[in-house]
């Protein structure tokens, strides 16, 4: 029940908030100049929704203070993302494994970073991204040669 609740809550075609959500979240990304794998479906939203979308953001933003938006794909959930950890160099991974650690630890003591702290974030610089999207387009090849995929999921 809480899963399914929390599939819809996040679910951009679903939540109508979900989707203004991630409208903001490209939004900043594209000011970074970042590439976006996000495509919306209606590009138009008043002022007032942009008000609330940005209340939402930075109330998300709060919640994992001190982590990037890379460190918040998940291995387990895609295994493209996986096969791209583990490309990356050792020391990019030990990073995002001590800010994920970092950010659990606040959240249970319900604290945020030291103001400090807070300056030299640098949430919306990628590191994952550009590997992911080598994997993707190895995998997309290998499936348009007929290949098997190198991985995929088998129930044991």
């Amino acid at each position: 029940m809480a899963s399914s609740l929390m599939k819809w809550l996040v679910d951009p075609k679903k939540n109508w908030f979900a989707a203004q959500h991630m409208k903001s979240i490209s939004k900043r990304l594209r000011r970074y100049g970042l590439p976006l794998s996000i495509q919306f479906q209606n590009p138009n939203f008043s002022s007032q929704m942009d008000s609330i979308c940005v209340f939402f953001d930075s109330y998300c933003l709060d919640v994992c203070e001190g982590l990037r938006y890379d460190d918040l794909f998940d291995p387990y959930y895609d295994l493209d993302v996986k096969e791209a950890l583990n490309r990356l160099p050792r020391e990019i991974v030990d990073a995002r494994n001590q800010r994920l650690k970092r950010a659990m630890d606040l959240s249970m003591k319900h604290d945020y970073l030291p103001e400090h702290l807070q300056a030299m974030q640098t949430p919306y610089r990628s590191y994952l991204q550009d590997m992911l999207a080598l994997v993707k387009r190895e995998n997309a090849e290998r499936e348009a040669l007929g290949a098997l995929p190198l991985y995929q999921r088998t129930i044991p």
